[in-house]
């Protein structure tokens, strides 16, 4: 990617592309350092390429020194030349090598040389001293064109694969210490790089220098390279660390990709063991995104195994053998490229834990994760003790892959995977068991007070706040503080004139930021201690010139308060130039801090990212395409297919970023970053991106997201009216049955007078109407009956509660007929009797039903519809005559509580 970090811009070039610029005539544009691109000189108030043929590598060293980048590292030709490519500077330079800056060199009109490339030069501020070869040496540094020894303190082999790679001399075999390679001169620079192995240059690695011992010239780092490439020399490439991914082999002075149609672990074997990278653990085929474009270096090999470098292998396949099957780019997964790291945001040395294994990112669940387990993954990391074991997701829940569970460490092995677990990738767990781990030497910064920008200065280590004494303490260090809240870039120092005896842990002193440090954690100071000083007057309070915006939340349902009140970069430290952005410490997704807008779609469009309660812009200085494919990845759109600038999707408002990214960031929170300065970034050079996917699968931004809370109201909303249709659907139905119930009781005289025409009953009634007292069986008109009553008159109006009474259906009953429309027994009727009989009957019907305790029968009105339809019995039936005055109704036993007759109306 290109670094363009400018320090001046002449008035009116009208260039927004600025770089790392020697004041009014030199500067290096895209290249992937601030110290490497391509060369330009301001002439004529406007920026021109340099002739390749017109630049020599003495002219190299001494752009190199002028922009305080060390020494030349490569000279070559650039991008091609012609029409349309923009103007080309008519000088060729003559420098001697010692000239302090480029403008010293002497200059004369070109001989009659075609320019057809533009010059590239990439500088480096590393380099390798007192070796035998150039490969090989003490570690040292240039820093404000002053070199200095490296100190070996925290150096680590992933720091030297880095620099060897970037050194051109291959991967790191040893690094050797106690001096290995003599004593240096000079200053003895205390930081420590923190690189995972993928950088591409130490420039791009974490530093840290706070609170570092002080380290002697016996101490230095040290370094043996395997060396430049050579024939049959081997690389693995877009893979995630140096010993997984697509094979490469260098011929005839290029690199180039190796095919194959039989590639298998004999082979992948071999590979492993010329890189150094431990044994095998698989050979697979690339998928296409990952599969080469350049020249195929090695077509076919077959090797038995035991090989020490592929060249002994047998390449030379006869052409039946090359032509039998398909051809295709192979790759390889040492052992070598397990890693572990801390993810989330939180930090370096704090965060989940997610193994690198067979090629993919995994988590860890928490499923006995204790201290012991933690320290390991902390002494890993070079991150010191552990000082929380973590689960439940304390970090955020991870995706994919969950490669161990059930670890069981003692605490002394040297990595996570030697300790005893389950096997890869079984398990019984899901994400939100993800562990994770704070480690000792975990470091956040804040100013205590509700704002965040003035108060009194803390610094968190070895898991406890700490305050900062002001001893030695400059304005650079105080810049730098404020830089690092996102606070401005100014502030004041502020201390207590009233002697107090400090109580609690004091962990810094004599913290001396200088114009060297780009970063608060860069700087170097006392060591730590946690009573590094007792005096209230000592304690260093500092108001910002700036203070935070208040906004709200991007999305008001992740901003839960929960969020630790801690403002970190990702990683502490930085390298020179940038300053690392204090991306809070937040569950909250990645996603929901990324949006495209001015697009056609969300994915696409000008890229803003929200920091500090607003959204900003990034600068397209620092733009290039592997910083559109983490952004692309972050907002779930596929690969990115162009990185725009200039303001292309229109410009946007609020604060400027310059970022710079790998490629294989997760997002741009993970990317290192700087505040855009004013004078090179302004929002005409807004960033935008095109992603290959439209986002219908992608998770929608927070603008567009419904949250969670809502989405349940509305089901539970959906329920409630279901529940409440059900419910009016019972309502609705009981009140039907009720009436059916009701015209159930009312009575039918056609039906009821129909089926008495046809009753045998009506024929016995008939046979005794002439008599005044009904023959009952056994010869007494009363045999039979405990308890009689008087039967009310039929044009009495019924008794409320007797007159609706239904015989219930059940076979013991009587012996009487039934009514087989109906279901019900037959109704009883009041015999007929003549005026002059003394008492009162009971009706026929009754004695042939069979009831021994019978209350007295209220006979119902006959309805209106019905009162001129007459019964046709067989046998002539007599009409009761009304009475003058009814009679009252009287209970006649204590079966009248459980049976009664139904109304019948009157004939």
């Amino acid at each position: 990617m290109r670094w363009e970090v400018g320090t001046e811009v002449p008035e009116g070039s009208g260039n927004s592309q600025v770089s790392l610029v020697a004041p009014g005539f030199v500067r290096l544009v895209g290249g992937d350092s601030p110290c490497s691109g391509s060369v330009e000189v301001y002439d004529r108030d406007q920026w021109k390429a340099v002739c390749h043929s017109h630049f020599g590598a003495k002219a190299a060293e001494v752009v190199c020194r002028e922009l305080q980048c060390g020494t030349a590292l490569s000279v070559h030709g650039a991008a091609q030349l012609g029409e349309g490519a923009g103007p080309v500077w008519d000088r060729e330079l003559q420098c001697v090598g010692n000239e302090s800056v480029l403008s010293f060199c002497p200059m004369r009109a070109p001989k009659d040389k075609a320019c057809t490339h533009a010059t590239h030069v990439n500088c480096t501020r590393f380099r390798l001293v007192n070796g035998s070869t150039a490969c090989e040496g003490r570690v040292e540094v240039e820093v404000l064109g002053t070199w200095g020894t490296l100190c070996a303190s925290r150096w680590d082999l992933s720091d030297a694969h880095v620099l060897c790679r970037h050194l051109g001399c291959g991967f790191a075999e040893s690094i050797p210490g106690g001096g290995h390679f003599g004593r240096g001169t000079g200053p003895v620079w205390r930081d420590s790089f923190h690189c995972d192995g993928t950088e591409a240059h130490l420039g791009q690695c974490p530093v840290t220098a706070l609170g570092a011992s002080p380290c002697s010239q016996e101490s230095a780092a040290a370094v043996i390279c395997s060396g430049p490439a050579h024939h049959m020399s081997v690389r693995l490439v877009v893979g995630g660390s140096r010993c997984d991914g697509r094979v490469e082999v260098f011929q005839h002075g290029t690199w180039g990709r190796v095919v194959d149609e039989q590639w298998d672990m004999q082979e992948a074997s071999v590979v492993c063991r010329q890189l150094q990278c431990g044994e095998a653990e698989a050979a697979y085929t690339p998928v296409r995104a990952e599969q080469g474009r350049g020249p195929v270096g090695l077509r076919g090999v077959r090797c038995a195994g035991q090989e020490a470098d592929l060249s002994l292998c047998n390449t030379s396949l006869p052409e039946s053998t090359l032509a039998a099957g398909v051809m295709e780019d192979v790759g390889v997964v040492c052992q070598g490229s397990r890693r572990v790291r801390l993810v989330d945001r939180a930090g370096r040395c704090a965060g989940r834990v997610e193994i690198y294994y067979q090629g993919r990112w995994g988590t860890v669940c928490d499923d006995a994760w204790d201290l012991a387990d933690a320290a390991v993954v902390c002494h890993q990391l070079g991150c010191g003790g552990a000082v929380e074991a973590a689960g439940s997701a304390r970090f955020g829940e991870g995706s994919g892959q969950i490669w161990l569970d059930g670890v069981n460490c003692s605490g002394a092995e040297a990595a996570l995977w030697d300790c005893p677990a389950k096997a890869w990738g079984q398990h019984d767990c899901r994400h939100k068991e993800d562990a994770g781990v704070i480690c000792s030497e975990f470091m956040a910064l804040r100013l205590e007070n509700s704002d965040g920008c003035s108060g009194r200065l803390q610094v968190f280590y070895n898991g406890t706040w700490g305050s900062v004494c002001s001893n030695s303490m400059t304005t650079e260090t105080v810049s730098l503080v404020c830089k690092e809240l996102g606070c401005g870039n100014e502030g004041e120092l502020e201390t207590d004139s009233n002697y107090a005896k400090l109580s609690g842990t004091t962990w810094l002193d004599r913290v001396e930021c200088g114009k060297r440090n780009s970063s608060f954690w860069q700087c170097p100071s006392a060591l730590w201690h946690p009573q590094s000083c007792d005096d209230r007057r000592e304690e260093t309070n500092i108001t910002c010139n700036e203070r935070p915006q208040v906004a709200a939340c991007p999305n008001s349902m992740r901003c839960t308060g929960r969020e630790l009140p801690l403002r970190v970069p990702p990683s502490p430290g930085r390298a020179v130039p940038a300053v690392p952005v204090p991306w809070e410490v937040s569950a909250s997704p990645d996603r929901e801090k990324i949006r495209t807008v001015e697009g056609k779609d969300g994915c696409s469009g000008r890229v803003e990212i929200w920091h500090r309660g607003a959204w900003g812009t990034l600068c397209n200085n620092a733009w290039d395409m592997r910083d559109a494919e983490v952004a692309c990845r972050q907002l779930g759109c596929g690969p990115a297919v162009y990185a725009l600038g200039q303001a292309a999707a229109g410009e946007g408002t609020g604060p400027m970023w310059l970022m710079e990214c790998r490629g294989t960031e997760l997002s741009l929170q993970d990317c290192w970053a700087q505040p855009g300065d004013s004078g090179a970034c302004q929002h005409k050079a807004d960033a935008a991106v095109h992603c290959s996917d439209p986002p219908r699968g992608r998770p929608t931004t927070s603008s567009e997201r419904l949250s969670v809370p809502v989405v349940i109201c509305i089901i539970l909303g959906a329920l409630l009216c279901l529940l409440l249709a059900l419910l009016a659907g019972q309502v609705q139905s009981a009140r039907a049955r009720r009436r059916g119930s009701r015209r159930a009781g009312e009575p039918f005289p056609e039906a009821v007078y129909e089926e008495i025409a046809y009753s045998l009953a009506w024929e016995k009634q008939a046979r005794f109407s002439l008599s005044d007292v009904p023959v009952l069986p056994g010869g007494n008109p009363v045999d039979g009956y405990d308890d009689a009553g008087e039967v009310s008159d039929p044009g009495e109006d019924p008794v409320p509660g007797q007159g609706d009474w239904e015989v219930p259906r059940t076979p013991e009953e009587g012996a009487g007929p039934k009514d087989t429309a109906t279901g019900r027994s037959l109704h009883s009727q009041r015999s007929a009797g003549d005026s002059g009989a003394e008492g009162d009957t009971l009706s026929p019907f009754l004695v042939h039903m069979g009831y021994d305790d019978v209350e007295e029968v209220s006979l119902a009105c006959p309805h209106e519809d019905t009162q001129d339809v007459t019964p046709e019995p067989r046998a002539q039936v007599s009409q009761s005559p009304r009475p003058a005055e009814p009679s009252p109704a009287k209970q006649v036993g204590a079966a009248a509580r459980e049976e009664s007759s139904v109304p019948l109306g009157e004939p």
